[in-house]
């Protein structure tokens, strides 16, 4: 899985920074555990990247709505075009399996934007738009909608929306002909928890939902009612992200599967810490093997390099990406090498290059 040549995408915030480059392309040593970089694209305020499942587009959102670019053979980026989302800023986004459409959540005017993928990987026309609507249950800080994390199931079926402000997940049915979203069904999280981000298991099978304000994360078992030909979630477990014992004021970010589904990783802001747990293949549940620091400050993103020997996090305020190798047999981490200065740093993607440069 993890042999050949990669690349990694990191996106970053420009306002405020010297730099107006909000994606950075580096060389993976893989042997080594480190980043070189490669290139720089010149963008504003990359909140999120994503890689289309046909692995030759990537998608970014940016202050004018979304870009799209082409992947060339040595892992840099070739621009295709930009796309107005007709809101303000998104915070994450991802396209459906078939690459037919990409979604965009919208984490300031809790808008849910869907966009049609033309077959050159350009994004077309908006297919559907939809705006959460409440009350939160944290007058504070939730008092109304954000958007956090917009994913299809894996038989593309049913886009899930985190909406951390309401305390739910809503699922919509997507049309496949016009692009269009109808709300089925609607996942509820305990209150003041504040759904982040979600991922899937390969089979499908099995949903992972982090908390961002209560520290945890909850496995859904995923299925179809055969009878009613519906969506169900049913909760199968809850498993905190942090030690028992842990810095107060933490809030939980990151998470990411790794390459060969083994393995899950979260990290917590505050406690500045990652968090990994083995997959079990049988029935989906999660088994804590360790939560170690990262030596940063608030990890936005954390993640196993594609061989699982190594570990990288994404350090947002302290703006560092942190590197090391990871034993998880013994369950340790060992700092690898010094940090590498990245302004803001927000989500990073490995990429699997489809031919070796000479």
């Amino acid at each position: 899985m993890s042999k050949g040549k990669y690349v990694a995408y990191v996106s970053a915030y420009t306002s405020g920074n010297q730099s107006s480059c909000g994606i950075r392309i580096y060389d993976v040593d893989m042997n080594h555990g480190r980043f070189t970089e490669k290139d720089r694209v010149e963008i504003t305020n990359s909140s999120y990247v994503t890689i289309s499942h046909n692995q030759k587009y990537l998608y970014s959102i940016t202050d004018f709505g979304v870009e799209a670019y082409r992947i060339l053979k040595d892992g840099t980026l070739e621009a295709i075009n930009r796309a107005s989302i007709n809101g303000m800023r998104g915070c994450y986004l991802s396209t459906d399996y078939d690459d037919k459409f990409l979604f965009v959540a919208g984490y300031h005017d809790a808008k849910l934007t869907a966009l049609r993928v033309n077959s050159d990987g350009s994004v077309g026309e908006i297919t559907d738009e939809i705006f959460h609507r409440g009350l939160g249950s944290i007058a504070e800080r939730n008092f109304r909608p954000h958007i956090s994390c917009v994913k299809m199931t894996r038989d593309n079926r049913y886009l899930c929306a985190a909406d951390l402000g309401m305390d739910h997940i809503v699922v919509y049915e997507l049309d496949h002909e016009s692009g269009r979203l109808q709300q089925v069904d609607i996942i509820r999280s305990e209150q003041e928890s504040a759904p982040r981000h979600l991922k899937f298991s390969k089979d499908g099978r099995y949903m992972y939902v982090v908390h961002e304000l209560k520290n945890y994360i909850d496995v859904y078992h995923y299925y179809i009612d055969e009878h009613h030909d519906s969506p169900e979630f049913e909760k199968i477990q809850t498993i905190s992200t942090l030690n028992d014992y842990h810095a107060g004021g933490s809030a939980a970010s990151a998470l990411n599967i790794s390459d060969d589904f083994q393995y899950l990783v979260s990290s917590n802001a505050g406690d500045n810490s990652v968090v990994v747990y083995r997959i079990d293949q049988r029935n989906g549940m999660l088994e804590k093997l360790f939560c170690l620091p990262i030596s940063g400050d608030y990890p936005k993103d954390a993640t196993l390099f594609p061989d699982n020997k190594h570990l990288v996090s994404l350090n947002h305020e302290s703006n560092t990406m942190t590197f090391f190798t990871v034993d998880l047999k013994k369950n340790i981490i060992v700092m690898n090498g010094k940090e590498i200065d990245v302004d803001q740093p927000n989500c990073v993607i490995f990429h699997k290059l489809t031919s070796e440069e000479p």
